[in-house]
């Protein structure tokens, strides 16, 4: 079962509620969970912490959090198992623990067991994080975003294991995410979620072929895919907040079909067809859902200033491992370049060497006809103005202890003498441009959703008006229509501006809403580069055909 929604919608407090657990501050009211028999609310301490485990487990977002980074790997997927007396006299708990290896398509050897989770990728973490949920063989598994920031070929990966320790050990699994075309790979039915209430349920086949919800079929006209090009139609507005649910539809003032009737009643979950539920007074024809804008990405015309940034043989090291070897590429006015490969491949380092934040590198890098030195001290001040960094996550970047509006406004005052009414107008403007209003420019960014801080993020890098943005792996994280929005801002500013960018994502289908140009990665290598719509749809290097193979598609789901 994929269980999607945006931020905020409750797919993961349904998620942890399955486990009879709820986050500080909540209540598990009322309602039923059984599993097999058993009824998971109605367990005492001790029979709960026995259950998780053996009935249900759980696989976090983000396994090196989720697991211990004081013990090493080995001891961890054994503790599994010692904890819930899972050993037996005819195999031993080394012996489990290789065969669990061996599904999750790890190597049961002495340096990776004896390794801790910071010594190993994202992937082999998250691997091992499933290994750990499947060990005492729970007759469900929650799996809580579980792919999310990781390149589509790991991902793939990742999805096959999934798949075939459900099928191997007859195990149900809920899996949560915000990536529709994922969910379409991976499951068999779909409940969508909207502000604490589901609103439509059905096969995966019948949800991506054709939505009834409203809310659904925005959703899927905000995803990208590799299908199509062209504009991502975001969703205006934003769900109600927890407590403050509406008296009728949660989705009444983002809804253009919305009534009278759908203020004031709240709709019922109804059944359209065979096991299709919807909660809408007005469902929509199946085929309008999936109609959707194909117009190319618009760019401004470079021939006035020719390339940008021109890269000629650029190589980098960390120590004395090289990393990048002789890249070559060039970003043209008002273009975007599109960056892709698997983690490890090269494609971060490569930013930070151009923004000056790496430092270990040789060979000419020339910005706007000058020079750029490596370390970032030696720039001139105009230079490192005009190259804007946006990094991939916002709660990182992001000062805590300032306000959003002083967060936006710090680049101004390192950057430019101004008044401070005048750079507060500044803020104001940008807050404005990127869809989220002077209002908020008082707030902190702990009160902010994720997809606010990273346009805060794009406002205060844009606010010095730079001409080449750097975007690293910025929407991995965001709801798809959080992230249409933000994809479609960066398209209009560099439309307007003749904004020059380059953007780097594991996931291929965005590059084709927003760049122009690509360019893949492989081990530090340039391996191919051409236009977008050409590499996508007739790659030529071994690698890409593989990367363009791994991507998820609806298609699969509706042929499915």
């Amino acid at each position: 079962m994929g269980l999607v929604g945006e931020s905020g919608s409750g797919k993961s407090t349904v998620a942890l509620s399955l486990l009879g657990y709820a986050r500080r501050g909540l209540t598990i009211a009322q309602g039923q969970v059984d599993i097999a028999g058993t009824s998971v609310l109605d367990l005492s301490a001790a029979d709960l912490r026995k259950a998780r485990g053996t009935l249900i487990s759980y696989v976090p977002q983000d396994p090196t959090s989720g697991l211990n980074p004081s013990l090493t790997l080995g001891y961890q997927l054994a503790e599994a198992m010692r904890v819930h007396d899972m050993g037996s006299h005819s195999e031993s708990i080394d012996d489990r623990v290789a065969a669990l290896l061996d599904e999750v398509r790890l190597p049961a050897t002495a340096a990776l067991l004896k390794s801790y989770p910071h010594q190993v990728s994202g992937g082999q973490a998250q691997r091992v994080a499933i290994a750990m949920a499947f060990a005492c063989r729970p007759r469900v598994v929650v799996l809580d975003e579980p792919t999310t920031g990781l390149d589509v070929t790991t991902q793939r990966h990742i999805l096959q294991t999934i798949r075939q320790l459900t099928s191997a050990h007859d195990v149900s699994a809920v899996y949560v995410s915000h990536d529709l075309p994922v969910v379409a790979e991976v499951a068999d039915d779909v409940a969508v979620m909207y502000a604490g209430r589901l609103v439509e349920r059905a096969q995966s086949s019948v949800i991506f072929g054709g939505a009834r919800h409203p809310y659904t079929a925005r959703l899927l006209q905000a995803a990208p895919t590799p299908e199509r090009s062209g504009v991502l139609i975001g969703i205006d507005g934003r769900p109600p907040r927890p407590g403050r649910w509406p008296a009728g539809c949660g989705f009444v003032e983002r809804c253009a079909a919305a009534t009278a009737e759908c203020r004031s009643v709240n709709p019922t979950l109804e059944l359209l067809g065979d096991e299709h539920q919807v909660r809408c007074f007005h469902p929509l024809d199946s085929r309008s859902s999936m109609a959707t804008a194909t117009s190319a990405p618009r760019s401004v015309a470079s021939e006035s200033r020719g390339a940008v940034l021109d890269v000629q043989g650029l190589s980098a090291w960390y120590g004395a491992k090289q990393t990048l070897h002789d890249v070559q590429f060039s970003i043209e006015a008002g273009k975007c370049v599109g960056i892709v490969g698997e983690s490890g491949s090269g494609k971060t380092t490569l930013a930070r060497c151009l923004a000056g934040l790496h430092s270990s590198w040789d060979g000419p890098v020339s910005y706007d006809g000058d020079l750029l030195e490596p370390r970032v001290q030696r720039r001139r001040p105009e230079q490192r103005k005009r190259i804007q960094y946006i990094f991939q996550n916002p709660h990182a970047s992001l000062n805590p202890r300032l306000t959003v509006g002083e967060n936006v406004e710090e680049p101004l005052r390192f950057f430019e003498r101004l008044p401070r009414l005048e750079r507060r107008r500044k803020v104001g403007e940008m807050l404005e441009l990127v869809a989220l209003g002077a209002d908020l420019a008082d707030r902190m960014p702990e009160q902010l959703s994720g997809g606010e801080r990273q346009r805060v993020a794009v406002a205060r890098a844009l606010i010095v008006d730079p001409d080449l943005l750097i975007c690293d792996e910025i929407t991995s994280a965001l709801d798809v229509s959080v992230q249409a929005l933000v994809i479609e801002q960066l398209r209009e500013l560099q439309y307007q501006r003749g904004l020059s960018m380059l953007f780097i994502t594991h996931n291929v289908a965005v590059v084709r809403s927003i760049a122009q140009d690509i360019m893949v990665l492989e081990q530090g290598r340039v391996v191919e580069t051409g236009e977008v719509e050409q590499v996508i749809t007739a790659p030529q290097h071994p690698y890409t055909q593989q990367l363009m193979a791994d991507l998820p598609r609806f298609a699969d789901a509706i042929a499915g």
